[in-house]
This record gives C-alpha cells, sequence and structure tokens, in this order.
C-alpha cells in the first residue's frame, strides 16, 4: 500500500502552494479498468449502485468532499475520489491554479451542464384529492370568508336585508366547518380569526337592522370567549347598543367595562369613550358627572364637540365660572389648520398660480373649510347661550364673549357677535317700555301703527358702529339697517341702507332682496323684479329673493312667470305654507280651481289648523256646486276660529236653505256676540225662531231688538204682526210707534233731501230696506236674502195703512225660493245694518 502513497516533495515553508499543480495519477480516470482495487469494488455490493461519473467532477459537489489523514487519497462510498492533505500539520487552502472540475480530463467527456438540462423535464406534479377531508375544509372555510365580504358590501350598498341573511348563512357554513374539524384534528387547530369575523360580522349586522336583542347576545358569545383576546373592546358597540334603547345606565356600565379593558396607548380610542359615558350622562340629567367626563377629555385631547358639551353642561348647572373658562377652553381649541397664505400667490409664476388654484378646491381645501364652520357654529353658539347668564345683562355678558374672541385665532367670529348682540336687543324687547323718539315720525302701516322700542334703539345703535367697519361687516350691517327701517315703515332711512349695503358688498344677496323691497314698497316693481334676479344670480338658494320676485310677478299680472317662481321655490321649500298658498292663489286667479284645490288640500296637511285655508276651501267647493264639501270645510274653519263673519254667515244662511232654520239661531247668535251693533243678526235670530214656528220666543226676541234698536222700523212691523197674529193688546201701543217712527223717518229724508239736493239718493231707498247695506264691504249672501221671500207677510211696505191679515210665515213649502238672488230694487228684511246719523230723532 505505501507504493501508492506519493509523498510531495519538500518544499520551503513560506510557499504553502507548492506542489499543488503536481499530476496524481490516482484521478486519472482513463486507468480504472487496470485497476485493480477499483475493479474488485465493482465486484461487490458497491458495484449495484450508480457508476461514478468521472467526466464532470463537478457534479459530486452535491456532497462534502471527505479528507483523509496525510496526504492518502480515500474512495468514498459512492465511488467518488475525496482528497485530502496535511502538509506538516498546516491545512492545505482551497485552492488551486487550475479550479476543481475544470481539467482536461473532465472535457474528454460530455458537455458541461450544471443545472442538469439533459436529463428531461421533471415528472408531473401529483394531481389533487378534492374529495379528501382537509381540502373539503379548505373550500368551506373560502366559502365563509366569501359570504363574509359579501355581507359588508351588502351592508355598505345600504341593502341591509341582505347583508343580514350573507351574515347568517356565513355563520352556519362556519359551524359546520368546526365540527369538521374537530373530528379530524384537535381543537386547537381551529382557525379562531373566521370564528371571530364571523361572529362580529353577524352581531353588526343584527345591530344595523335594529335587532338588539340578537346583537347583544351575539356580542356577549364573543366577550364571554376567553380564547377572543380582544373580545372585551366590543362591550363599547354593546354600550352603543344600550344607547340606542336609551338604557343610559347600562350604557355607562359598559363603556367603563371597555374603559377598563382598553390600554393607556390608545389615546384617542379612550377618549372617544368617555365622550360617549358624558352623552349618557346627559341624557340621565347628571350633568356634574358629565362636566367630570368632559372636563377630562379637555385636558387630555381637547376638541370642539367635547368642549360645546362641558359648555352646555355648565349651562344646565348654572354655574357662571365655570361657563366662563368651558368657554375659554373652547376657543383654545387649535383647528390644525394652515394659515391663508400659503393659497396667496408670492409672485407672478404661472406654475405656482396653477397650483395654488388646483389646491384651493381640493378635497384638503374642502375639508378645512368644514372644520372652521363648525369650530365658527359651536363658539358663536355657545357666546350666544351663555351671554345671558354669565354676568348681570346679556349686554355686559356678549362684551365679555367679544373680548375673549378678540384674543384668540377667531378674531374675525369677534363683529359677527356684535352684530348677534344687536339682533338679541330686537328678540328681547320690552313692550311695556316702548318710547317714541322725538325726531322720528311713524306712519301707520296696513292700520297698525308701529313704535321704536327702546331695545330697538340699541340695536340701532350698535349696527351703526360697524360703517365704518370693512365691507363685508358693514354690508352685514347696513342689511340688518336696512330691515329694521323697513318694518318700521321708515322707507327714506330704509332705502339709504339699503343702498350702502348694496355698495359696500355687491355680491350680498340679502342687501340686495332688501334694496328689491324697498323698490316695492315705492310701487316700481319692474325694478325691484331686477334687484330680485340680481341677488338670485348671485345666490341660486336665496328663497327670499325668489319668494319676492314671484310676488312682483303676481303684481304685475304675469302670472305664468309667477306660477314657475313659486314652484320653483316649492322644490326647494317642500312645507312652505306661504308658497303653497301662493302657488293656490294662482292656480284661483287662473280660473282653475281643481288646481287650487289640490293645492290647497297640500296645504292643511302642513298647517291642518289654518281657518283662513279652511274656509277658502269651503269657499271653491261651494262655487263648483258641492255643498256638503263647502259645509265641512266650513265648519272646520268655524270649529277652529269661531269669529270669522263670513263663515259664520254662510254657515247659518246652508241651515236655513236646508230648513233646519233652529240650528241656524246658534251662528246668528255667535255673529250677534261679535257685532252687538248691527242689528240684522238679531233680526235674523227673531226670524229663525218665526220660521221654526216658535213665535213666542219670537216675539221676545223682537221685543228685546226693539228696547235696544227703538227706531228700528222692520222689528216694529214684525211685531204688529206677530201681536195681531197672537191677538195680543200691545198691537195697538206698536202701531202707534209704527206710524210715528215712519213719519219721523219720511221728515229726515225730506230735510236730506232739500239740504244736499239729492245727494244721498244713493245711500237711501226710503222706507225700512234703505237701513240695510249702509255699511261697506258688508253684504249679505244670496241663500240670506232669500228669507224674505215674495210670500213673506212680513215684508216691508210703502203703504201707511197696516195689513194685519196672517199668513203662515214659513210660507208654502213648494214655493218657498232657496237660492233664488233677489232683484236689486227688492227690499231687504234683514235690514238696518247701521242706523245713520240722519235717522237719529231730533
Amino acid at each position: 500500500m505505501m507504493r501508492d502513497v506519493h509523498l510531495a516533495p519538500e518544499t520551503d515553508e513560506d510557499d504553502l502552494y507548492s506542489g499543488y499543480n503536481d499530476y496524481n495519477p490516482t484521478f486519472d480516470t482513463e486507468d480504472l479498468e487496470n485497476d485493480a482495487a477499483f475493479q474488485q469494488a465493482l465486484r461487490t455490493s458497491h458495484g449495484r449502485r450508480p457508476p461514478v461519473t468521472a467526466k464532470i467532477p463537478g457534479t459530486s459537489a452535491s456532497r462534502p468532499l471527505a479528507t483523509g489523514f496525510g496526504s492518502k487519497t480515500m474512495l468514498s462510498s459512492m465511488g467518488r475520489p475525496m482528497t485530502g492533505a496535511i502538509q506538516d500539520g498546516v491545512a492545505r487552502p482551497m485552492t488551486a491554479v487550475h479550479a476543481a472540475g475544470y481539467t482536461k480530463g473532465a472535457m474528454r467527456g460530455s458537455a458541461f451542464d450544471p443545472l442538469g438540462q439533459g436529463r428531461g423535464p421533471a415528472p408531473p406534479l401529483e394531481m389533487k384529492n378534492e374529495d379528501s377531508p382537509e381540502e373539503k375544509m379548505k373550500q368551506l372555510e373560502k366559502k365563509v370568508n366569501e359570504l363574509v365580504e359579501e355581507s359588508c358590501i351588502a351592508n355598505s350598498c345600504g341593502d341591509l336585508k341582505l347583508a343580514l341573511e350573507k351574515a347568517k348563512e356565513a355563520g352556519r357554513k362556519e359551524r359546520v366547518l368546526v365540527r369538521q374539524r374537530e373530528q379530524i384534528v384537535s381543537a386547537e387547530n381551529i382557525n379562531l380569526d373566521l370564528t371571530y369575523s364571523v361572529l362580529f360580522n353577524l352581531a353588526s349586522q343584527y345591530a344595523a337592522n335594529e335587532m338588539y336583542a340578537e346583537a347583544l347576545n351575539t356580542y356577549q358569545v364573543i366577550v364571554k370567549n376567553k380564547m377572543f383576546s380582544n373580545g372585551g373592546r366590543l362591550k363599547v358597540n354593546m354600550g352603543n347598543i344600550y344607547l340606542k334603547q336609551r338604557n343610559y345606565s347600562k350604557a355607562i356600565k359598559f363603556y367603563r367595562m371597555a374603559l377598563d379593558q382598553i390600554p393607556g396607548v390608545h389615546v384617542e380610542m379612550r377618549i372617544k369613550i368617555m365622550h360617549n359615558i358624558g352623552v349618557a350622562f346627559i341624557k340621565t340629567g347628571q350633568y356634574t358627572d358629565a362636566i367630570n367626563s368632559f372636563g377630562h377629555i379637555m385636558g387630555t385631547s381637547p376638541n370642539l364637540k367635547a368642549g360645546f358639551n362641558l359648555i352646555l353642561c355648565c349651562f344646565a348647572v348654572g354655574d357662571r365660572d365655570q361657563m366662563k373658562r368651558a368657554f375659554q377652553m373652547l376657543i383654545a381649541v387649535p383647528l390644525e389648520i394652515d394659515y391663508e397664505d400659503k393659497y396667496i400667490s408670492p409672485n407672478d409664476d404661472p406654475h405656482t398660480n396653477l397650483l395654488i388654484e388646483a389646491i384651493k378646491k381640493d378635497s384638503l381645501r374642502e375639508m378645512e373649510h368644514e372644520r372652521k364652520a363648525m369650530a365658527e357654529k359651536y363658539i358663536m353658539t355657545a357666546a350666544k347661550l351663555i351671554a345671558p347668564a354669565i354676568e348681570t345683562s346679556f349686554a355686559v355678558g356678549y362684551d365679555w364673549c367679544v373680548e375673549v374672541v378678540k384674543a384668540s385665532h377667531y378674531v374675525e367670529l369677534a363683529n359677527d357677535l356684535e352684530i348677534n348682540k344687536a339682533i338679541t336687543y330686537l328678540r328681547q324687547k320690552d313692550f311695556n317700555q316702548r318710547k317714541m323718539p322725538k325726531k322720528k315720525s311713524h306712519k301707520p302701516r296696513n292700520g297698525i301703527l308701529i313704535y321704536i322700542a327702546e331695545s330697538s334703539l340699541r340695536a340701532v345703535e350698535t349696527l351703526k358702529m360697524f360703517e365704518k367697519k370693512d365691507s363685508r361687516v358693514k354690508s352685514a350691517a347696513a342689511t340688518n339697517l336696512a330691515f329694521l327701517y323697513y318694518l318700521e315703515n321708515e322707507l327714506t332711512q330704509a332705502t339709504n341702507y339699503a343702498d350702502l349695503a348694496v355698495n359696500s358688498d355687491r355680491y350680498n344677496p340679502s342687501a340686495l332682496t332688501n334694496k328689491g323691497n324697498t323698490v316695492f314698497a315705492s310701487g316700481d316693481y319692474e325694478k325691484a323684479a331686477e334687484f330680485y334676479k340680481e341677488a338670485l344670480r348671485n345666490d341660486s338658494s336665496c328663497t327670499e329673493a325668489l319668494y319676492n320676485l314671484g310676488l312682483t310677478y303676481k303684481k304685475l299680472n304675469r302670472i305664468d312667470e309667477a306660477l314657475d317662481c313659486f314652484l320653483k321655490l316649492h322644490a326647494i321649500l317642500r312645507n312652505s305654507a306661504q308658497v303653497l298658498y301662493q302657488i293656490a292663489s294662482i292656480y284661483e286667479i287662473m280660473e282653475d280651481p281643481n288646481q287650487a284645490i289640490e293645492w290647497l288640500m297640500q296645504l292643511i296637511s302642513v298647517v291642518p289648523t289654518d281657518s283662513h285655508v279652511l274656509s277658502k276651501l269651503g269657499e271653491l267647493y261651494d262655487n263648483e256646486g258641492d255643498k256638503s264639501q263647502a259645509f265641512q270645510y266650513y265648519f272646520e274653519s268655524y270649529r277652529y276660529f269661531p269669529s270669522n263673519i263670513e263663515v259664520i254667515e254662510w254657515l247659518g244662511a246652508y241651515y236655513i236653505d236646508t230648513q233646519f232654520c233652529e240650528k241656524a239661531i246658534q251662528y246668528f247668535e255667535r255673529a250677534a256676540l261679535i257685532q252687538p251693533t248691527q242689528v240684522k243678526w238679531q233680526l235674523m235670530v227673531a226670524s229663525c225662531y218665526r220660521r221654526s214656528g216658535n213665535y213666542q220666543k219670537a216675539l221676545d226676541t223682537y221685543k228685546e231688538i226693539h228696547r235696544k234698536f227703538p227706531e228700528n222700523v222692520e222689528c216694529l212691523r214684525f211685531l204688529v204682526r206677530l201681536c195681531t197674529d197672537m191677538g195680543l193688546k200691545e198691537v195697538q201701543e206698536f202701531v202707534t210707534k209704527l206710524k210715528r217712527v215712519e213719519k219721523l223717518k219720511e221728515m229726515r229724508e225730506q230735510r236730506v233731501k232739500s239740504g244736499r239736493d239729492g245727494s244721498a239718493r244713493g245711500r237711501r231707498e226710503g222706507s225700512a230696506g234703505g237701513d240695510t247695506g249702509s255699511t261697506k264691504g258688508e253684504r249679505l249672501s244670496v241663500k240670506l236674502r232669500s228669507l224674505s221671500g215674495a210670500n213673506e207677510p212680513y215684508e216691508s211696505s210703502s203703504n201707511k195703512e197696516i195689513d194685519a191679515s196672517y199668513i203662515d210665515p214659513l210660507g208654502p213649502q213648494a214655493e218657498r225660493p232657496k237660492t233664488a238672488v233677489r232683484k236689486k230694487t227688492e227690499d231687504d228684511d234683514f235690514a238696518d245694518e247701521e242706523l245713520g246719523e240722519d235717522l237719529l230723532p231730533e
């Protein structure tokens, strides 16, 4: 064996690489056929292994080389030669001039193929067995996830019912999956995340569908399972449900339990839970506890909502000092909004200008506007709330709020608070202490004299302080002043301030509307319409300008344009009673009663107790000939407002027309109470008694009328007739009085004719009929005129001889007129509405 060992030649100890290029015949594969040891190995059990491929030494690199002792070359169990040598106890470095595997002998064999491409394609993958239990569970788990996703998508689309159905189906399939896994593998391998997501989604869908009991039960399943580490946070959701159910004590309990289980690092979530606890305390009226909750929030992480709620709670308990501190804390809440300077171009660079124009209207800018508007709303509302409560008077309180606001970064709100102070003066009028200004004249407007209260004067003085401010504030103050003077009918002052408001801000729709109002009051409707149109061009949502434009077109008799304005306004203000009434009025002008009735029906659905609308409906139905519907609406109008003479007159005439005179009596008695100086209502009451056959009651009523109106000719004639028919001795007394009154009346008429050259001919017709209709605008309906028909026994006569013959007071039923219109020359039985000065005794 020693002859096969080739010792390395001795070299210098410093030359570590000497001898590595020497050729070792052991690695000569061409002589393996003559190697007896190798051939013997092939004939043993080693020969049944795959033969050694010596042509590509690099292919054996997948196995580590075994290193022998000394310089002996050894063969591995696979027949591969392995070399290793230790020279003088020093390991030789694994480097050589010729790289291992790339010798000339190796290149004599097959081509170099380090990737093994010559071995052909890889064998095909094994086919999945879809019938295996594991594969079935994977498919079922995938289906459960898909159902949860579909449920969430349906909820986001607003289909809550479908979302709940998908959530229930996902829950059923998930339980089947759990049972299958428990049968095959241990319970520890169950997918808890999938179970949590299915239960949480199901509870959320129950809550969205307002099935609160089921939602609470589902949340309880999650919370009680200790395997869900974060399940305790869902107690916030349970508290929200109890809050919706108005079970505030349980809501607070669950909020506090959730607060205990949320670590302190989650500051934002803890603040939200504290805010919910404060709201629940407000609902239960525990304002002190609510103050503690909101105070903790404002001390930890202040925000606008918590600050505003804190002010409300302090106002509820009436603590002035706490209100002031809370207002100062609200003012100090940072808006986290950049300054407006970034929206101003520093130079004329086109690229910079385009960039600034782009960011002026982006979503971030809109969010900043919304946040700023919300802050201003909270601050203004809080100031208006606490100003009257923090000091002895609301003016001092407003001054304190203004000073606090001026010292903050909400300086612009100070002017708005000043204007609101002036408006508050108007709302706090003391009508018992009205003072008439010496330098101002007030004219009656619509029959009512309007005065300026002391608070109104203060409001005017406050608003006048803004005349020297910037244009926006000046325009707002001038607009309010113009409105005040317009209400006081001071058109000159209203016009001056309206012009000031328009000149200060031409794009202020309120200023243009007030200017249009002043022009409208002067009668220049065309010019007023132009101002209203300009206001609408500046702000299409200015409903006041659109309404006034419709009224202007109505005045100009441009009915179609007026109708178009009010229909547009109706699309904006769906339940505005004024708009609905104007539309119905226009259709009535257009002689379309069906449309007018339809719009009035919509109007009474908004204001069902408006007596004027109900009477208008009754009038339209009466004109259409539908007496039953007309009676229904007239009766409803009388029920809500029993002092409308026109309604009372119609109802009385309706009962007389239907021959129910007894029911008409109560309406005429009501009219007599309303207008006690009008004799016609009392005569109607007596006539109803007479027509119903109650002559004794009619006689007593006529006597009472004669006592109140001793010179009423009609009353004396009826008394004479009734006494004659009833055979009373008083007949001669009434006859004497009747003759004296008729003679006195005739003398007065002759005196009036001679003194005025017949000027009273148009006012007096002579005899009893001349007393009726003397009051302008008051007339009896056609039905009431028919009370005294042609066959009426007590009809007035110019004959001095009294006809005492008896005729049935109700007259023949067939010939009794019901709705006949009397001729103009006929006298009205129920006359003597008002006694003129010429009929008084001398």
